[in-house]
């Protein structure tokens, strides 16, 4: 038998790296960085700040639709994976950008919020939203990050101000908690709470 067959596989873990975040004070130079007086500008703060209050993703940025948020009751249906529909709070300062842009975006015959700017008039693809992102970065003058960071960043923060794994895993509408988890990771003050001490040294 040769030797090779009785050395051990490898471990392989799942979720090692430590999800990458953004400081508040640079997600508020990236919302700041927007001209909200602007068509453009409008709608490049109200795409971020969904993914920086509700942690959603580009496609459930670029699917929302007029019928999707529900003023009266102050929620936002969220077009998910799989054709997954959930439900969530619409903060007031998310309501009032969205309608911000729409008031100057005017009526249109789409169905979709977020429409391009030039003509032809269409919806915006998910990623177009990673773009204004990435312009936004380069008008603050902080790092170019993707949109997905936003989300991470929401995610941590939720946690660093208390909130429990299965609570951030409902409003990321993730559909294993084992996914959320990778999160945990990132409040390293918590971490070092309870890990034990390595032999011989001091804490």
């Amino acid at each position: 038998m040769a030797l090779a067959d009785s050395v051990p596989s490898i471990a392989g873990w799942r979720d090692t790296e430590i999800p990458a975040t953004m400081t508040p004070a640079d997600v508020q130079r990236l919302l700041a960085s927007c001209d909200r007086a602007t068509l453009g500008g409008a709608r490049n703060y109200a795409i971020m700040l969904l993914l920086a209050r509700l942690g959603l993703r580009s496609i459930e940025v670029a699917r929302m639709q007029l019928e999707d948020l529900d003023w009266r009751a102050g929620e936002l249906e969220v077009r998910g994976k799989a054709r997954r529909y959930d439900r969530l709070p619409l903060p007031a300062d998310v309501g009032a950008a969205l309608a911000g842009y729409l008031s100057l975006r005017g009526k249109c015959r789409s169905r979709h919020v977020f429409l391009t700017v030039k003509a032809p008039t269409r919806p915006i693809r998910a990623d177009l939203v990673g773009d204004v992102v990435q312009r936004g970065c380069l008008r603050a003058g902080i790092a170019h990050v993707g949109a997905h960071r936003l989300r991470h960043t929401f995610a941590s923060e939720l946690l660093r101000h208390g909130a429990s794994l299965v609570d951030v895993s409902q409003l990321l509408r993730h559909s294993d908690l084992a996914t959320t988890a990778v999160y945990a990771k990132v409040d390293l003050g918590r971490l070092r709470q309870v890990a034990r001490p390595w032999p011989g040294a001091t804490r």
